[in-house]
């Protein structure tokens, strides 16, 4: 097969890579498909530039992205690197060989000075996408002012502020694209999920005290 492409381990499958950008997840919108559900619905796109090939995690996973067993932000590939996307494995192929040092990778900026406003906007922006292992969209302007108690107005100022810091452009899915910028430096974690516990019947002490007598006797 000409150009850079990956064979899926488990089915041995194998997957050619667009011109410019390869989309994979869980979803049906993706290019790639993967039904595992340890996969997100977006999960990582595959960048080709010029003779090169990276791969990019889109930042919205609990599992993650990673290259030969690393987690990372975006890499660039070489030939033979296994790509694993939450479980599921993926062998790189087809890249022309060159003098590149395997540990090269392509790092996202330094993370902007944020106030402390700002970091809980963006921790409230990321909640919902980080509550589950699939792909749900970030918090809205609305649900933020809520999360926070204040005015939709104030979140929506920060929210300017912050695409700025982070050089968001205008277009759509803006929010989609600071909470993915976001958790893929690290600023947001997920957060553990907590079962929630069975509550537990209130003990009638009278009828308890009644009905220990009953036994005794």
């Amino acid at each position: 097969m000409e150009g850079p492409f990956i064979r899926i381990e488990d089915s041995g499958e194998i997957m050619p890579l667009r011109p410019d950008v390869t989309t994979i997840g869980r979803g049906r919108g993706v290019d790639i498909r993967l039904a595992d559900p340890s996969v997100s619905r977006l999960h990582a796109e595959f960048v080709r530039r010029g003779t090169y090939l990276y791969v990019v995690d889109l930042g919205l996973s609990r599992n993650g992205t990673r290259v030969n067993g690393r987690p990372i932000a975006r890499r660039v590939l070489d030939d033979g690197d296994v790509v694993s996307f939450g479980a599921a494995r993926a062998r790189v192929g087809g890249i022309p060989r060159e003098d590149l040092a395997p540990e090269v990778e392509l790092r996202r900026a330094a993370a902007p000075e944020l106030t402390r406003r700002e970091v809980d906007v963006l921790t409230s922006l990321c909640r919902p996408a980080l509550s589950d292992e699939a792909f749900v969209a970030p918090a809205t302007a609305k649900e933020i002012a809520d999360d926070l108690v204040v005015t939709e107005a104030a979140v929506k100022q920060h929210l300017l502020r912050l695409y700025q810091k982070f050089r968001i452009p205008e277009g759509s899915n803006r929010r989609t694209r600071l909470a993915n910028e976001v958790v893929a430096l690290g600023l947001v974690r997920p957060t553990p999920v907590v079962p929630p516990q069975r509550p537990t019947a209130p003990v009638d002490s009278e009828h308890h005290r009644a009905a220990a007598g009953r036994r005794a006797s």
